[in-house]
């Protein structure tokens, strides 16, 4: 069996979710079984939700808010109840973990419950330490948690994107 590997893609730039579903897609088409675990995105009814469900049973989606709007727009009893949703994701992604359900699982947007204090830098390091021999743990967000770093195999920070202008210059992205 192979030995396990832990990413984390965080930082402020654009897409941190698009590598990690991208290292769940070359894994799936190489047989293993992927389970993704959405924190902080916004509830979506459009295609991509959808697409997810054309891809089962190699990859499974899961998502624990119930509320459709972005968190920061709740109101704080509606907090206090999306705190106890996502509290619940978090406890299936250790039970994932526990029961070795999947190859690859990849815990989208976990980094930012730190800063909202949903989630402490100790309880990813437990869910880290769960993690068994020959599977793989990419967890993304804007925030940086390097606390964490000393117990992942690699960081790969996304800053700003860059485009480029129609006179060959490069600008920030607003």
């Amino acid at each position: 069996m192979s030995r396990r590997y832990i990413h984390i893609f965080c930082g402020v730039g654009m897409g941190k979710t698009s590598a990690a579903l991208g290292k769940g897609f070359r894994e799936a088409s190489g047989g293993k079984s992927v389970v993704v675990i959405r924190f902080l995105k916004k509830k979506h009814t459009c295609e991509r939700e959808e697409f997810f469900k054309q891809l089962e049973p190699q990859i499974r989606l899961f998502r624990f808010e119930k509320f459709p709007q972005n968190y920061e727009s709740l109101t704080e009893q509606e907090k206090e109840e999306e705190n106890l949703n996502i509290k619940n994701g978090l406890n299936f992604a250790r039970k994932v973990i526990q029961t070795e359900e999947c190859d690859v699982l990849i815990l989208d947007e976990i980094l930012g419950l730190t800063d909202r204090g949903i989630v402490t830098i100790d309880e990813l390091k437990k869910l880290i330490d769960q993690l068994g021999s020959g599977m793989e743990l990419y967890l993304t967000g804007t925030s940086r948690c390097e606390e964490l770093w000393p117990y992942v195999d690699e960081v790969t920070e996304m800053t700003t994107p860059y485009r480029r202008t129609s006179d060959s210059h490069f600008c920030e992205e607003d």
